[in-house]
């Protein structure tokens, strides 16, 4: 197939890295085939579904170096399912009866697009797999190219994925940033919370970066600036078990040694936990579009500060 059009767009949660992939797709497609068109598909495939996108002109390709400084996506996200009828036509993205996989198809074929890349984590690319699985069976010309990123790091068998380490760098500078409110008030608890609804890659990763930063700063004990005040006191991720009270009874010495307690969670530990309570409370248990839990509403990181200040 002689490719002369292709299409991108970025969709799931935000990394450092899709502005970054996105300047390097428009590089390289300028560098080995300029005569091919780009276009870029604005908040994934929100904007696919509703044919909103934009030319990549040779204003844009001159300067796409531009795009390697910023984290984010310029194109924009969203969290769309296109195997989720009801949500898509809740959502307005779809007529009552369409169905968005072949809206999605046919929208592609007016664009005259032969291959679209979609850049994004599990949810986007087995969303791609989806789109092009129907592609196939409906006979349309068409390739889908995922390229997989995600903070958490979970993408199997590749040892990094795009996004990861900057994520790590940046979350171990937030915390070094936010960590002197240990001071703040006598006996803090300090909780960072970092993504990972399944992973805890990036949680730990930041941990070991920040622990890292540390061992590059000087301290002055004498005068209460001391490296334990600072320092990581508990690390917890979805994969690991733990008793809560004994947990709870090593921080309760810490606070008493030290005046403050600094940890680390995924936001996806305790979740089963949490969600369980809920159940059993009578509580309903609100999800996305992927039937993931929401842990914005479930809250994770609350519910551990609860459970240590129980304890």
């Amino acid at each position: 197939m002689a490719v002369k059009r292709v299409g991108i767009l970025t969709a799931g949660g935000l990394a450092p890295c899709l502005s970054s992939a996105i300047g390097s797709l428009i590089e390289n497609y300028t560098k080995l085939a300029p005569e091919i068109e780009i276009i870029c598909y604005r908040s994934g495939y929100k904007g696919l579904l509703q044919g909103d996108s934009f030319v990549v002109t040779p204003a844009i390709r001159e300067k796409a170096a531009v795009l390697h400084e910023h984290g984010g996506s310029p194109i924009g996200n969203s969290r769309v399912k296109l195997t989720n009828v009801a949500d898509c036509v809740k959502r307005g993205l779809v007529q009552e009866g369409q169905n968005p996989l072949h809206v999605a198809a046919e929208q592609l074929t007016k664009d005259k697009v032969d291959v679209l890349h979609t850049i994004g984590g599990d949810d986007t690319n087995t969303t791609a797999a989806d789109l092009a699985a129907f592609l196939a069976e409906n006979d349309y010309n068409l390739t889908v190219v995922g390229l997989p990123k995600t903070i958490d790091n979970d993408v199997i068998p590749i040892k990094q994925s795009l996004g990861a380490w900057t994520a790590a760098e940046q979350g171990a500078l937030f915390f070094e940033n936010i960590v002197a409110e240990h001071n703040a008030n006598p006996r803090m608890l300090i909780i960072h919370e970092v993504m990972g609804r399944n992973c805890g890659w990036l949680t730990a990763a930041t941990a070991a970066a920040y622990r890292k930063r540390l061992d590059g700063m000087n301290f002055l004990p004498e005068a209460g600036l001391s490296r334990e005040r600072k320092e990581v006191h508990g690390v917890y991720i979805p994969e690991m078990h733990f008793d809560m009270k004994k947990e709870a009874e090593r921080l309760r010495k810490i606070m008493d040694e030290n005046d403050c307690v600094n940890i680390f969670i995924s936001e996806g530990a305790g979740v089963s936990t949490i969600v369980e309570e809920m159940r059993e409370r009578g509580e309903e248990v609100p999800t996305d579009a992927f039937g993931h839990v929401k842990l914005d509403a479930v809250n994770p990181g609350k519910w551990f500060g609860k459970q240590f200040a129980r304890c």
